[in-house]
């Protein structure tokens, strides 16, 4: 279902979710911050950090839909959102395992 899906995503949508990973890159440091002074949560799952990255990424995606769109996401969109996640998941387990 989500190889169908690919390519229906407005460019503008994609190439500022595309950034926002970088972003989320960027902010390495800070993240992984906010993961140790919760280290109560952080010791117990790795899905606390994940849920940090992922939460930050559909924030951005579901707000950049609204500001660049102005309308809420297709579902195609959202299915091409995951897939984007999917495709660059080795590089979020390699940034934030260090």
């Amino acid at each position: 279902m989500l190889e169908d899906s690919i390519g229906n995503m407005d460019e503008k949508l994609r190439e500022v979710i595309e950034k926002k990973i970088d972003a989320v890159f960027a902010k390495t440091d800070e993240i992984k911050k906010i993961i140790e002074s919760l280290d109560e949560l952080a010791t117990k799952t790795d899905a606390f950090s994940s849920g940090i990255i992922i939460g930050m990424l559909y924030n951005s995606f579901y707000y950049q839909c609204r500001r660049v769109l102005q309308r809420n996401p297709t579902e195609q969109e959202f299915s091409e959102f995951l897939e984007i996640l999917k495709k660059r998941q080795n590089e979020f387990l390699k940034e934030f395992s260090k």
